[in-house]
């Protein structure tokens, strides 16, 4: 597990670096066995019950359930890849750009109204699972009887973003934006700080799971 998370980490940082010549990695590029790594974070750090901070209805997840809340590899590869994307613009400090991509992705799943609402609070932790991981913010602990899934919130990603890197990264996330089915908003050419952090907090708390 270590291994897997240090192989994502060094992944990550060769693709903020070749975003500026071109396109990010894609996720396309990972093996089934690296999207179920991706999947079994998530899983290990979904919530037993998620609130939608709008204060809507509380939604319940049974984690004795895990192959109901499971959604297809295909699908699981594109939120990875959105969720790398989102990566970028955390380290590139784009916090609108993050938000506007995360929300993207997240009525592009729920406009095909093919997942139960457990499967949507798992699609989005995938998202934030992913983010936390490419940018340093999750590590294992050993501990008595196993390894621990933690949050380290003062750990940051020591990759750094050049101007032209970030305006790749605006570039592409506005792309992807601009195409979705109801974010059709021009993002800002420059950042101001007002949305950072907010695509976590419309994403499920983020905690500690045994592995």
């Amino acid at each position: 597990m270590l291994k897997a998370m240090a192989w994502a980490t060094g992944i990550f940082a060769m693709a903020l670096v070749n975003i500026a010549g071109s396109a990010p990695v894609s996720a396309q590029e990972l093996s089934d066995k690296s999207v179920k790594t991706f999947m079994d974070y998530a899983w290990s750090l979904v919530p037993q019950q998620f609130t939608p901070p709008n204060g809507g209805k509380t939604i319940l997840i049974d984690k004795t359930k895990r192959a109901e809340v499971m959604v297809p590899t295909a699908v699981a590869r594109e939120v990875i890849r959105v969720g790398r994307l989102s990566a970028h613009a955390q380290v590139c400090d784009l916090p609108t750009a993050q938000l506007y991509n995360f929300r993207s992705m997240m009525q592009r799943q729920v406009d095909k109204k093919t997942w139960s609402q457990q499967q949507l609070v798992y699609i989005s932790q995938l998202h934030l699972t992913t983010v936390m991981l490419l940018t340093g913010k999750i590590k294992l602990v050993e501990k008595q009887g196993g390894k621990e899934v933690v949050i380290q919130e003062s750990k940051t990603a020591s990759t750094t973003c050049s101007e032209e890197q970030k305006k790749k990264v605006m570039g592409v996330i506005s792309a992807y934006v601009d195409a979705g089915p109801t974010f059709k908003i021009a993002l800002p050419k420059k950042e101001d700080g007002a949305a950072k952090k907010t695509a976590e907090s419309e994403a499920p708390a983020k905690k500690t799971a045994d592995k």
